[in-house]
């Protein structure tokens, strides 16, 4: 197992916004995670890469734990977050963020920089471009782009088509397909509850910070309660 959430209970200054959250991912899989704003499904991926405080369960990463504050460690390790707004180094060149996400990845192998650069070609054409210049779906291509010069195992997105045209929308699932096939983990946060179950493997159903629902993502998306809920059925 690569990623394994077992019973986590987290959340900010005392408040507990996740009350014993559990799910899985293996290598090689898209697992989503589904819910209302609100849900705790960004809490749940900032526990998992160590930016939120467990107060109780546990969290292990290729059978290691994940502690509170060691997110550069975990990073290191492979786990990489790309979080809702992306957090690029504005001010500097597409090239260079690509530069500053290898960092770190010495000792993994993972994609070149050519095969990330194919995945998203309008990157190749702006590689001198500042990275606040430019729109919204380029700015999305990127932070994923240079999560990958990590050599991640497992990949973690946060509502990664907010914003997003259909088109780019399309663009990025169809970048996280290839990204599955190189036997990377994927858990992904998205309110396109439609697209990504029928992207994922696997989905998790979350309400009030607790798994109301999970199994197979065809499944849920044919669970006449997701799509009363999420799926305007």
């Amino acid at each position: 197992m690569l990623l394994e959430v077992d019973e986590v209970r987290s959340g900010y200054h005392g408040l507990e916004i996740l009350h014993g959250v559990s799910l899985s991912v293996e290598p090689g899989e898209v697992v989503a995670i589904v819910g209302a704003n609100g849900a705790g499904k960004s809490t749940t991926l900032k526990t998992i890469a160590g930016e939120v405080k467990q107060f109780a369960g546990s969290v292990k990463f290729d059978g290691k734990p994940i502690s509170f504050g060691g997110s550069h460690q975990v990073a290191r390790r492979g786990l990489m977050l790309v979080p809702e707004g992306r957090a690029l180094f504005g001010s500097l060149t597409v090239e260079d963020n690509l530069k500053m996400g290898a960092w770190g990845a010495r000792d993994r192998s993972g994609f070149s920089e050519q095969e990330i650069l194919e995945l998203f070609p309008i990157l190749e054409e702006r590689r001198d471009q500042l990275a606040d210049t430019m729109s919204g779906g380029q700015q999305q291509m990127l932070a994923i782009a240079r999560a990958l010069m990590g050599a991640p195992r497992l990949l973690m997105l946060d509502e990664p088509s907010t914003g997003l045209s259909p088109k780019l929308t399309w663009d990025v699932f169809h970048a996280v397909n290839a990204i599955r096939e190189r036997g990377v983990g994927v858990l992904i946060v998205e309110q396109n509850a439609r697209q990504v179950l029928d992207l994922a493997d696997r989905a998790y159903v979350l309400e009030s910070g607790l798994v109301a629902l999970s199994g197979d993502s065809a499944e849920l998306a044919n669970d006449p309660r997701v799509q009363a809920a999420y799926l305007g059925g």
